[in-house]
């Protein structure tokens, strides 16, 4: 990649960049899409990697999961013709409890050289002090918040080299879109038509035609 800036401004230094955008994608919907887009032509990367979590621990109990195997597949049928944009099973072939610090580690363990740029949302970011190991993984990547409408970034846990991403607003979220699939009622734009196909196949999400 050559020298010179991106888009948004930040330096390129000549090194493969991989952006990593993790999530339990209970569906995949567009706002997930958009953020993996705009980080990928604002920043320069090389590819953005979706990594569907296998046991998202911190939401344990809290509602039904969607089966890993599933969202993993809705996920990669949303990202169809995306061009940069891949979806990662490593959570899922790990198995177990997904924690990111296990994902950084080993995706800088699979692509030697390259940098890693952890793309989270303002609100995941405010909450990364609770996450495992939480201290080691700014030795790991660097951080990247998508501010959405160009809100401020918010508080992020100290130790971070931080980019923010202006993002546009798109007030979706994955516990609406479930509600809707299960009421039956429209999810057009909202859900990528592969994805919607994916979950009408596989009989997910009771009253999703």
């Amino acid at each position: 990649m050559p020298d010179g800036a991106t888009p948004l401004g930040v330096p390129r230094i000549g090194v493969p960049r991989i952006g990593v955008l993790g999530g339990t994608f209970d569906p995949v919907h567009i706002g997930h899409l958009v953020v993996a887009v705009e980080a990928r032509h604002q920043l320069g990367l090389d590819r953005v990697l979706l990594v569907v979590a296998n046991d998202p621990w911190q939401k344990r109990g809290s509602r039904a999961m969607t089966p890993a195997a599933d969202r993993l597949a809705m996920t990669r049928a949303a990202v169809e013709g995306l061009a940069g944009i891949e979806v990662s099973s490593l959570e899922v072939d790990r198995g177990g409890p997904s924690y990111m610090v296990d994902t950084l580690t080993s995706l800088r363990s699979q692509y030697p050289g390259t940098q890693l740029l952890l793309i989270v949302g303002a609100d995941v970011a405010a909450q990364m002090g609770t996450w495992d190991r939480a201290t080691e993984l700014p030795a790991l990547a660097s951080l990247v918040v998508a501010c959405r409408g160009g809100a401020p970034a918010g508080t992020v846990p100290p130790g971070w080299t931080v980019v923010n991403l202006p993002v546009p607003r798109l007030d979706v979220s994955s516990s609406e879109l479930r509600e809707r699939l299960r009421e039956g009622r429209p999810v057009d734009f909202l859900v990528p038509e592969a994805a919607m196909r994916c979950i009408e196949q596989r009989g997910l999400y009771a009253g999703a035609t």
